[in-house]
This record gives C-alpha cells, sequence and structure tokens, in this order.
C-alpha cells in the first residue's frame, strides 16, 4: 500500500511527492518488525527498442506503468515521438512477499483521449537472485495477439532481503515525514500560463468557422479553456497556474478542439513546451505552431519558485515556533501592503483525527485518509487501515492567494481493487475560521447538503493582510481546473428555475407596488410617494445613488446588531438541495437505466446550457441580495468603502471629467498592456458572495455529542 504521499486517480488526486519510493502490501504505519520475507526491490527502467507505433505519424508517446498485485506501484515519464525512448529512470518499492510478478504495461499517451495500450510483460521475482544487479530484457505482448511484435523492454533490478536495522533505515527514507525532513515542500515551483489568443485556426464547421478551445496538462493537472464561438482567431485572456513536481520541469501538452453540440468534438491540433528549456522568474512570450493542424497559440509562461506550501507531523507546526510565527506576521502585516500582491495570507490546517466514520469495508472498517483542498491545491494525509477513529495528527500549509476561498476537507476510504470510496466532507470559507479553536466538523455528503456519518476535528489558523485581500477581491476569482462536467438534472433544472424565479419576483412585485402608488389604492401611500417623487426629482444628483445604497447596507447592519435580523433561512433552497442528493442516490444506483433525454445528445447540452444560466442569473440576483444581507461581513464592510469613495467622487467631481478619464483608460489599456486580461471589478466583487445554494453548503452542522466513541465508552464505565 501506498503511505503518506500517494495517487488516487480514481477520484483525480494528484501525485503529490517528489520521491520515486513506494511501499507495496503494507503501509508505513504498520510494518512488521524484522520480517524475513520483507524486501527491497530498486528497479532501472533503462529503454525500449523498436515499440509499436500508436500514432497516425508512425510514432507513439510511450510510458511505463509498473504493477505488483494489482496495485500501481510506479509510472515513468512520457517520452514523446519515440518508438526506442530512453528513460534511465529508477524506483525503489517495498515488497512483503515474492509470490506476485511484477507486471509491466506499456502505454502510448493521447492527452484528451484514452491511452493506447502497447504491450505488456512480467518478471517472476522468485527467480531474482539476492543483493545482485540483474539485467533483464522483457519482450511485449498483447494477450489478443500473442503473435504481434510489440518490441522489448530493459531493465536493471536489484532485490535486497531487508531485516532488522537496515529495514528502519529504508522507513526513514520513504514517504512518511521523518524526524530530519519534518518539513517538506511537495511541489519545486508554480507556472503560471496565460493564454491570449489563436491564430489563423483551422476551420472545422460548414460555414467556414470553428467553436475553439484549448486544453492543457501537465503531469495528472488539466485546464480547459472557455469556448470561443464562431471564430479562427480567438481571444482568450485566460489566466491559470500549474504546480511543478519535477526539477527538469516536464513537458506541457496542448491540443486545440472545435466544440461541436451532439457529436465528438473536432481536433484542430496540438503543440508542447518544454519547461525545461525556460528560464526561472521571467515571463515567456511563445507563438507555438499547431502540429497535425494549423494556426497558431500564443502564450504567455512564467516558472516561480514554490510558495509556501507543506505537510509536517503535529509537534513541527510553524505558529508554535514563536520566531516563525512573528516572521508570518511580519509578512503579512498592513505595512506590506505593495509587496508581493498575490500572496494574500498564510493558512495552516491541523487534521488531527475522526470518530465515528461510515464502515466502506466488508470486514465493519474503513482505511480512511484525509484530502485537504484550498482552491487547486491538493495535500493528503497517510492512510490509517481498518479503524472508523483514525489519528492523522498531521500539518498542513498553504499560501492564500484569495481570502474568499473556500477550504475543502474530504475523507476517503482507500480500496486496493477499486476507486477510494467517499466518506465524508466539509468547506469551510476562510473568512468564517476562528483561530486556533479546535472544532469537531460534521461530516456532509457529496453535494453538502445534509449530513453524512462521522465527525473530523481540526484546527485552523488564518493569517492575512486585509487590504491585499480587499484589493485581490476585483480582479478575477481562480477556477478550478479540476471539476465535475455538467450533467442534465431534472432537480437541478427545477431549482435553478425556481431560484431565478424568486429573484424575478422580486422586480415583478416591486413593479406592482409602485403601479399601486399610481393607481392610488391606498391614497396616503400614493401622497407620500408622490411628494417623495417631486422632492428627489427636483433635487437629485448622481452621488445620491451610492448614497442609497449605502443608507440601505448601514439600516441592514444596524438591524442585524439590534438583534432584529430579517435574514430568514433558505428552507426551500435546503429541501431542493436534499431532493437532488436523493436523486443522486438514484442516478448511482440505476446507473444503466437511463432516460431518452440522456441518449439525445444535442438535446441535452442545450439543457445543461439552459440549466447552466438560469443558474448564473438566480446566482446574481442572490448575491446583490446577500451583499446587503450582511452575508459575509467582510465583503459588505468593503461595499460600504467602496460606496462611501463613490459618493464622496460623484459630489466632488463633474461627471464629465470621470467619464473621460474612464474612456481615456479603456482606450488606452491596450496600449499599456497588449496581454492585460479583462475584467469587471463589479462582477469579480460579486464572484466572491456566496449565493444561496453556497450558504446553505457552507453551513457548519453541530455535532451529536451521543455519537462519540469516546464518549460512549465513559458511560460504559460508569
Amino acid at each position: 500500500m501506498l503511505d503518506s504521499c500517494k495517487l488516487k486517480s480514481a477520484c483525480n488526486l494528484p501525485l503529490i511527492c517528489n520521491k520515486k519510493i513506494h511501499t507495496v502490501g503494507t503501509s508505513n504505519a504498520d510494518v512488521p518488525l524484522a520480517d524475513p520475507g520483507m524486501y527491497q526491490l530498486d528497479i532501472t527502467l533503462k529503454r525500449g527498442q523498436s515499440l509499436a507505433a500508436r500514432d497516425r505519424g508512425g510514432t507513439s508517446d510511450p510510458y511505463v506503468k509498473f504493477k505488483i498485485g494489482r496495485k500501481e506501484v510506479f509510472r515513468s515519464k512520457i517520452i514523446h515521438k519515440n518508438l526506442n525512448p530512453v528513460w534511465e529512470e529508477k524506483a525503489c518499492v517495498l515488497v512483503d512477499h515474492l509470490r506476485e510478478p511484477l507486471y509491466i504495461k506499456v502505454f502510448d499517451y493521447d492527452f484528451g483521449l484514452q491511452d493506447d495500450f502497447m504491450g505488456s510483460a512480467f518478471l517472476d521475482l522468485t527467480q531474482l537472485e539476492l543483493n545482485r544487479s540483474t539485467d533483464v530484457t522483457l519482450t511485449l505482448k498483447d494477450p489478443h495477439y500473442p503473435d504481434h511484435d510489440l518490441g522489448i523492454i530493459l531493465l536493471s533490478v536489484v532485490l535486497t532481503p531487508k531485516e532488522g536495522e537496515s529495514r528502519d533505515v529504508f522507513q526513514s527514507q520513504s514517504l512518511r515525514l521523518s524526524d530530519q525532513h519534518r518539513k517538506s515542500h511537495l511541489w519545486r515551483g508554480i507556472v503560471s500560463i496565460t493564454l491570449i489568443e489563436g491564430r489563423d485556426l483551422k476551420a472545422m464547421d460548414s460555414n467556414g468557422l470553428s467553436d475553439p478551445y484549448v486544453k492543457f496538462r501537465l503531469g495528472h493537472q488539466k485546464y480547459k479553456s472557455k469556448i470561443m464561438p464562431k471564430t479562427l482567431n480567438p481571444q482568450w485572456r485566460e489566466q491559470f497556474d500549474f504546480h511543478l513536481y519535477e526539477e527538469r520541469g516536464g513537458i506541457i501538452d496542448i491540443t486545440a478542439w472545435d466544440k461541436d453540440a451532439g457529436k465528438r468534438d473536432d481536433f484542430i491540433g496540438r503543440c508542447q513546451v518544454d519547461l525545461s528549456a525556460l528560464s526561472r522568474e521571467q515571463t515567456h512570450k511563445m507563438e507555438l505552431q499547431l502540429e497535425e493542424g494549423e494556426g497558431h497559440l500564443v502564450l504567455l509562461v512564467t516558472l516561480t519558485a514554490s510558495a509556501t506550501v507543506s505537510i509536517s507531523d503535529l509537534s513541527a507546526n510553524s505558529l508554535e515556533d514563536q520566531k516563525e510565527r512573528e516572521e508570518i506576521l511580519k509578512r503579512y502585516s498592513p505595512l506590506r501592503i505593495f509587496h508581493n500582491l498575490k500572496d494574500v495570507g498564510f493558512l495552516q490546517v491541523k487534521v488531527i483525527r475522526a470518530e465515528g466514520l461510515m464502515a466502506a469495508d466488508v470486514t465493519g472498517k474503513s482505511d480512511p485518509f484525509c484530502v485537504v483542498e484550498l482552491n487547486n491545491d491538493r495535500l493528503l494525509t497517510h492512510t490509517v487501515y481498518k479503524n472508523l477513529n483514525p489519528e492523522w495528527n498531521k500539518v498542513f500549509t498553504f499560501n492564500i492567494k484569495d481570502i474568499h476561498s473556500v477550504l475543502e476537507v474530504t475523507v476517503y476510504d482507500e480500496d486496493r481493487d477499486r476507486s477510494a470510496d467517499f466518506l465524508g466532507k466539509v468547506a469551510i470559507p476562510l473568512l468564517s475560521i476562528q483561530n486556533g479553536e479546535q472544532k469537531a466538523y460534521v461530516l456532509k455528503n457529496k453535494q453538502l447538503t445534509g449530513p453524512t456519518k462521522g465527525v473530523i476535528y481540526l484546527e485552523i489558523d488564518v493569517i492575512f493582510n486585509a487590504v491585499k485581500a480587499s484589493l485581490r477581491t476585483l480582479i478575477p476569482k481562480e477556477q478550478k481546473y479540476i471539476e465535475e462536467e455538467n450533467r442534465l438534472s431534472k432537480q437541478l433544472l427545477l431549482r435553478n428555475f425556481i431560484r431565478m424565479k424568486r429573484c424575478v419576483m422580486v422586480l415583478v412585485n416591486a413593479a406592482y407596488y409602485i403601479n399601486s402608488c399610481f393607481d392610488w389604492d391606498s391614497p396616503p401611500r400614493s401622497l407620500a410617494a408622490f411628494v417623495l417623487f417631486l422632492f428627489v426629482v427636483w433635487n437629485f444628483e448622481l452621488y445620491m445613488i451610492p448614497l442609497v445604497l449605502l443608507l440601505l447596507l448601514t439600516w441592514n447592519y444596524f438591524l442585524i446588531i439590534s438583534g432584529k435580523d430579517n435574514r430568514q433561512r433558505d428552507t426551500v433552497v435546503e429541501d431542493m438541495l436534499e431532493d437532488e442528493e436523493e436523486e443522486d442516490d438514484k442516478d448511482d444506483k440505476d446507473g444503466e437505466k437511463k432516460g431518452f433525454i440522456n441518449k439525445i445528445y444535442a438535446i441535452q447540452e442545450v439543457c445543461v446550457s439552459v440549466q447552466n444560466i438560469l443558474d448564473e442569473v438566480a446566482s446574481f440576483g442572490e448575491r446583490i441580495k446577500n451583499t446587503f444581507n450582511w452575508t459575509v461581513p467582510f465583503l459588505s464592510w468593503l461595499a460600504i468603502v467602496a460606496l462611501c469613495v463613490f459618493t464622496v467622487v460623484l459630489y466632488f467631481i463633474p461627471l464629465r471629467y470621470i467619464v473621460l478619464v474612464w474612456g481615456i483608460n479603456k482606450f488606452t489599456k491596450k496600449l499599456r498592456s497588449p496581454y492585460a486580461i479583462d475584467n469587471n471589478e463589479l462582477l469579480d466583487f460579486l464572484s466572491r458572495v456566496p449565493s444561496d445554494v453556497q450558504v446553505v453548503q457552507y453551513q457548519e452542522l453541530k455535532p451529536d455529542p451521543s455519537h462519540s466513541p469516546y464518549k460512549r465508552k465513559k458511560n460504559n464505565l460508569g
């Protein structure tokens, strides 16, 4: 079994370690002492010869997987466009018996498609001599076509028995954190990529145009750009980051596609960026020719040093070291406002333990491990085997790029033969965290709409610069590049329709109210409205618009602090979310019984688009309401500051000067900064305000004290 650092491919979790040392058959936590059946297998993957061609150009992009007992223990890097690849990679594997052979499988990497099988072979470990390097030549075969010649793989292996002290030395070098390396940075740097534009792309549609989008891949990290409809010269202006796990950098695979509703997307072309050829701490403008197609892509690529992201044991956390704590506080003090605006704050998460988890295995136990996510940063704990009350005692640290981010902690059950099972999840907005307080969070279901079994104990500290955080609020929000695909759901479509209807009804009711004043349904009210209308129109100035919004925010604030909170819990949204969860469960159980609508792909695409538009419109209205309702006090205070500034500016400065400055800025923006990413500050601000659905998802559930196993033990003793 893999321990602290492991790859969970089924959960779309990235590899988070930079050492190629793995254990098989047992965890690092539960290795028997002086087991004579424990062996260390050192593998050197040298090269391949005369491998099978799987691409249209008569080449392949081969990589090799090594497996023992159906568990992947090592995966090589990809060698592009080569039938005689040279890897020269080393791996160290700990095995607990020699009965299971070492399986070697070779694949051709195809970005965006399923990788092609290039052949397999196996090595009988019982035939190896101990403590001696053995050169091995393996002939690749396809079980379905045994007569085909698929080439050979050359290895060098050394099998060494591990006993007593020597085995302990190996364990100290394994993926668990040793005393000498309690703080291990899990990636070596960050690649910032800005997709600027495409030029003269290939026309794939009958109208002589295309609907292009671009996919990026670096290792297990993926990003998909937005779709630009009906153009051969798209302007994307999108920025995103990848993590660098390799010292040499690695290769970014880029493919361009044409979106087609109702059928498979058309391939436009591909290109690559070799990061090892780029200098660090410098922005590189790249114009890349698309291979197997037409046109160019224009990118900006910047390699920077790694941010402060680490895993450590509970006894070695940063904030308990007084000197380190002072350095962190100094780094985010108000005096360092303009020093690295992207570095907003510091987050430390202590994952202590969980209690009363769901039993996912037939034995009535689980093998839980924890995934801690902040935007696109993902770190994992080790697995605690056969335990429903695991203790991890790990400390994770992150750099905060956006104070409005949500910390997600998910508990999974590790399964040897299939994808990891979901056990529970919590989502915690950073602004809602109380520093230094150990809390028991009730685990929720996948949709975060209701409780599942178990609680998790976390202690979280957030340190940030409020001015930097406010400025970052007005720039585009970081997009998660590993997200579930949108799917059609009857309940989700209905929920979004009802949410939008509620927003529209607010406007309709306001229109009815105004019309009733015109109709003199209530003479006193109409008379008051008429007098107010005359007064406002006669004395109207532009600065009164932000002033009215400012007064509305202030009025709601005083209502809340006086105990007259007019915010009502949104039980309608909660009920709809619960119905959606039931439908998801039903879909999971009856996955093969698909309705007619799921078989008509084109109609489904249209319905998903309508579903998403309804969600966006409803969310927009809910975010405005929640800004004035003080759902997130930090954002409401920021709105008050902004409205005060706007009111003063409009009061003292004539409108023509304001419009003149705005127009000059808009016309000269591309001249001053040709590759600047367009954004709307107001929409960026509202994107940080949670919608009603998100408010329900982020609500903290109260744990039931009677469910604690420690409490039950105490009661039993009594």
